[in-house]
């Protein structure tokens, strides 16, 4: 086992995730650099930038067998985990949650896998962790708690992306559109009680991460130039799966189709890339139905749920 320590253990962690395949898992290589460098805390003076990797909000451990990642996992502190790993070495799993009790703060800990992953649901159980919510019915819709679906659709036959007068849809151009970027990602999904933690340098570091590509970074702006919309889709070459991480609109902008067209847009080019199907994570519970009808009308329909088991 290594701590995490930069890139270089990113990509060997993509790497596990690839070739492990996205089906019966709950991370894409691309969710992976946008969960952590998105938000990444901007660099104090005299910062070196190898710093940033190291963030302590987020510690990160990774585990070889025989040459090569056999698993990874980080937590959230206080004390959630996420983690991967591969079901050839089952008894990582022991190693790692022995590793998150060390690493966790607190006496609550919270493990979220995806409903598909049955081997360390059974690991979880034997180390006395219990499911949190309920399973819902079956749309994966449960009253009270809050949850993630995951939806897919085929690349075939998409349809073309339309936006209203007065609006324009284009991809991202290059790191001069950082801040604009940033900034209607901030527009989207900040509240009072919890901004957005992207700024423009940690979106333009994240920029220069595999696999991110502009032409697969869509925006929607309104008459003024203001962007208003977008959808960010990553590409798996090898799975030849997109994720699309993350798709939001202005509040001001809501129920034009603003969302609908930028992802539209980015698949377009995803499937010119070579992309078969694409998948999304959106909240399945009550609370927040419009991100998972939208979808639905896009034609893409679940295929699984994360699942959260607690100690």
């Amino acid at each position: 086992m290594r701590l995490y320590s930069g890139t270089s253990d990113l990509r060997a962690m993509q790497a596990l995730t690839q070739r492990l395949g996205p089906r019966d898992a709950r991370w894409h290589i691309g969710e992976l650099v946008w969960y952590r460098y998105a938000t990444l805390p901007p660099a104090a003076p005299g910062r070196a930038p190898e710093d940033l990797d190291r963030d302590p909000s987020l510690p990160t451990a990774l585990w070889e067998r025989d040459g090569e990642i056999a698993a990874w996992a980080w937590v959230d502190r206080p004390a959630e985990l996420s983690l991967h790993h591969d079901p050839a070495y089952p008894e990582l799993v022991d190693e790692i949650l022995r590793w998150f009790d060390e690493t966790a703060q607190g006496d609550r800990r919270t493990v979220t896998v995806l409903d598909a992953e049955t081997d360390l649901i059974d690991a979880l159980r034997r180390h006395g962790y219990r499911e949190e919510t309920g399973t819902g019915d079956e749309e994966g819709h449960h009253d009270e708690d809050p949850f993630f679906i995951h939806l897919r659709r085929d690349l075939a036959g998409l349809p073309e992306p339309v936006v209203p007068a007065g609006y324009t849809l284009r991809p991202v151009r290059d790191e001069r559109d950082a801040a604009v970027r940033a900034a209607a990602h901030r527009a989207a999904f900040s509240r009072p009680d919890a901004p957005s933690k992207v700024t423009e340098a940690s979106y333009a570091r994240m920029m220069g991460i595999w696999p991110y590509r502009t032409d697969l970074d869509w925006l929607v702006e309104a008459s003024d130039g203001t962007p208003v919309a977008f959808c960010l889709v990553w590409p798996d070459e090898h799975n030849r799966e997109a994720v699309l991480e993350p798709v939001g609109t202005d509040p001001g902008h809501r129920r034009l189709g603003l969302a609908s067209a930028a992802i539209l847009g980015a698949l377009h080019t995803a499937r010119g890339l070579g992309m078969e199907t694409a998948r999304v994570a959106a909240r399945g519970d009550e609370a927040y139905p419009s991100a998972r009808a939208t979808y639905r009308s896009l034609g893409f329909r679940r295929t699984g749920r994360n699942v959260d088991f607690v100690r």
